[in-house]
């Protein structure tokens, strides 16, 4: 753990052993430059507890892009609950009341929110201990889902990469691979057929992938084929560090873009795809739609209307991303990346 820690450019972690349950609780904080570190709670079976530190660290950082990249002014955080297995629900909430006490000891250095492994209600709980929670209400029926925020975000992030690949946005005929369909790749996979296009799912859970399939008219394809298969769009909505320089010579696709986070494993692999002339979205822009939605609901300031219109404007963002990156000839991660730097300059220079 300490070899990682010395390496990592973040500011801080906190880390923490909870006895009664045997779980690992990190909580990285990468940046403050923009304001308070802000990231959701990933909750699952880690081989070791340093692969559940890596994984909140490579998360708080994604969160600091995310954050830059649409413009808020926020820092980056997460945290990972690595749990040693399934939890019966009286010893899950002990866990998540005591990650909450956790995090109000930190006063206000970071706030938390749902992610992979975790609910809204979940989140619900740990603000029973803390005020700082995101995305719910003292209420468990209140809580808000960002899931469909963020397979809002995915499907106009997709109609971007189409017009800067295709030359138009028509979704109709189009097809579209998602891999997951969970939280937020079920609900892309229901409006991307809505408009019309193709679909096939992708899934660990088989039944899972057959039956959404079936319902959308569309084709289930078993996990180990899912990247020689031939598609127009391959959207990665499950676990990260999927692309990389095994899989990604195995596509047959010519955008890749989905709301999975840390969608590649090391930060060359998005040469690889640029080289292969595969147009890659960059995950922390186009998966922001819970990111952006949220923070807004919050406010109780802000209209449904005007939640899905901030949504929406990840089309324009990722547009002004594509353009740079074809200008220049580069990845549109080198793009983005540019663009983060720029805005993380300016704060840290005021």
């Amino acid at each position: 753990m300490r070899d990682l820690i010395e390496k990592w450019s973040g500011e801080s972690l906190v880390v923490s052993y909870d006895q009664p349950t045997g779980t690992w609780i990190f909580i990285a904080i990468h940046s403050t430059v923009l304001g308070r570190a802000t990231g959701g709670c990933r909750m699952r079976v880690y081989e070791t507890p340093d692969e559940g530190m890596l994984d909140a660290m490579r998360l708080a950082e994604g969160m600091t892009y995310k954050w830059a990249a649409i413009g808020y002014e926020i820092g980056g955080g997460k945290s990972v609950l690595a749990i040693p297995g399934p939890m019966d629900p009286p010893v899950r909430e002990g866990l998540l009341r005591r990650f909450g006490r956790l995090i109000e000891s930190l006063q206000g250095t970071y706030a938390t929110g749902e992610d992979l492994g975790t609910t809204p209600e979940d989140m619900a709980i740990v603000a029973e201990e803390t005020h700082w929670v995101h995305g719910s209400r003292s209420d468990a029926s209140r809580a808000v889902d960002p899931g469909p925020y963020t397979a809002r975000g995915v499907f106009v992030g997709i109609k971007s990469a189409l017009r800067a690949v295709y030359g138009s946005d028509e979704i109709t005929g189009r097809t579209v691979l998602i891999q997951g369909v969970g939280d937020v790749g079920e609900p892309l996979a229901r409006s991307l057929r809505e408009a019309g296009a193709e679909i096939m799912i992708c899934d660990l859970d088989e039944a899972l992938a057959r039956r959404v399939a079936s319902e959308l008219d569309g084709e289930a394809v078993v996990p180990h084929l899912a990247y020689a298969r031939t598609c127009d769009v391959f959207a990665p909505c499950a676990v990260g560090a999927t692309l990389n320089r095994e899989t990604i010579p195995q596509l047959h696709c010519r955008i890749v873009a989905g709301s999975a986070n840390n969608q590649l494993r090391d930060p060359e692999d998005a040469e690889l795809l640029h080289k292969r002339g595969i147009l890659y979205a960059p995950d922390y822009v186009i998966n922001a739609g819970g990111a952006i939605a949220l923070p807004a609901i919050d406010s109780g300031k802000v209209t449904d209307d005007e939640v899905w219109n901030r949504v929406n404007r990840i089309e324009a963002k990722l547009d002004e991303i594509f353009r740079e990156a074809a200008a220049d000839g580069e990845s549109p991660v080198l793009a983005a990346k540019k663009l983060v730097e720029r805005v993380l300059a300016e704060h840290a220079k005021g």
